[in-house]
């Protein structure tokens, strides 16, 4: 027999079901169960594929504390990925024992919630144990603590060894009936598939880029064919049309595209009437002005201002913020 325990808490020294669950590992250990444990706050970035580990438990242990209202978030993202992607034909021959301990109090709602959210994924909920601690080396030191302990383990292990048969609840009717899961009709080998991809981040980021680089590529396509802004030399024209004089200004700014990695730095060289916009590279610039493609084509277009992008964090900058300020009296490109 194999018994998987997932321990929903927050892992801190005190937690009194730490304590209970090793119990109980014991107690399995020596009816020669395989006990696995998974503790869900070390494995928080892979929740998504752990529904993979139901696959060869003939029960499961789901264990949380209840620190002061409910049960651990941890436990609750485990059953949604359930819900998502598990195997709901194998869960149906699952039984699942709820362990929750309280050091304020909801332990019995908490244990109450496990169940019902079991029964709704239509496996077999069968008793568990719950009990408030409020000091955790009390329960250490109880030789009655540990005989109970012990007592409902084994209990625990019958159920599950004799296959007991359950009653029907009404959580498993109204979820056949009324809230049957929406949504991607997947085998379960697909959905195991999904389950890792997306706990993968390394995949997820690279999708990112990929979305990013696809979106660029269009941008660039969409800007040629319809006259608009789509690359530095055309937005160095832009900004030469755009010049207006402001006396006693004398800066040189430089704008990165840092998105394109393919498009060269534009030199903005202001002094007073003169204005020399070009591309290049400079590293004698008085403003270093780094900015996304698409925000720069909204600055350039006249959607918002070079000031109002740096204080919404759209684009970064180094050197004198003034003349950052400047750079709206200079170009403006809100007029038509």
């Amino acid at each position: 027999m194999k018994i998987n325990i997932y321990y929903g808490g927050r892992g801190i020294i005190d937690d009194p079901t730490l304590y209970v669950i090793s119990q109980i590992e014991a107690v399995l250990q020596e009816l020669n169960v395989k006990v696995q444990q998974y503790n869900l706050y070390e494995q928080r970035n892979g929740i998504t594929a752990l529904p993979n580990t139901l696959k060869d438990a003939d029960g499961i242990i789901l264990a949380s504390t209840v620190e002061w209202y409910g049960v651990g978030g941890y436990l609750m993202q485990f059953l949604d990925a359930c819900w998502l992607y598990g195997d709901k034909d194998r869960i149906k021959g699952i039984y699942m024992a709820p362990v929750v301990m309280s050091t304020t109090h909801g332990e019995r709602e908490g244990m109450m919630s496990l169940a019902a959210a079991w029964e709704m994924l239509g496996g077999l909920p069968c008793d568990g144990m719950c009990g408030y601690i409020a000091d955790t080396t009390k329960l250490e030191n109880s030789t009655e603590y540990s005989k109970i302990i012990e007592k409902k383990t084994e209990n625990i292990y019958r159920t599950i060894n004799q296959k007991m048969a359950v009653f029907p609840a009404s959580n498993q009717a109204v979820i056949n009936k009324v809230a049957a899961s929406k949504g991607i009709d997947l085998t379960p080998q697909e959905s195991e598939q999904l389950s890792e991809y997306a706990s993968d981040d390394n995949y997820v980021r690279t999708q990112k880029e990929d979305i990013q680089e696809l979106a660029s590529i269009f941008r660039d396509k969409m800007g040629k064919e319809d006259g608009s802004v789509g690359n530095t030399e055309e937005y160095v024209k832009r900004l030469n049309k755009k010049f207006t004089p402001v006396a006693g200004i004398r800066a040189k700014y430089k704008i990165i595209v840092q998105d394109n990695p393919k498009s060269k730095p534009i030199i903005i060289d202001v002094d007073n009437s003169k204005c020399d916009c070009h591309v290049g590279n400079d590293d004698d610039c008085d403003v270093i002005i780094t900015s996304d493609q698409m925000v720069l084509e909204d600055v350039l277009e006249g959607r918002m201002t070079f000031q109002r992008a740096f204080m919404a964090g759209s684009i970064k900058m180094k050197g004198d913020f003034k003349l950052l300020r400047s750079m709206d009296q200079l170009f403006d490109l809100m007029a038509e």
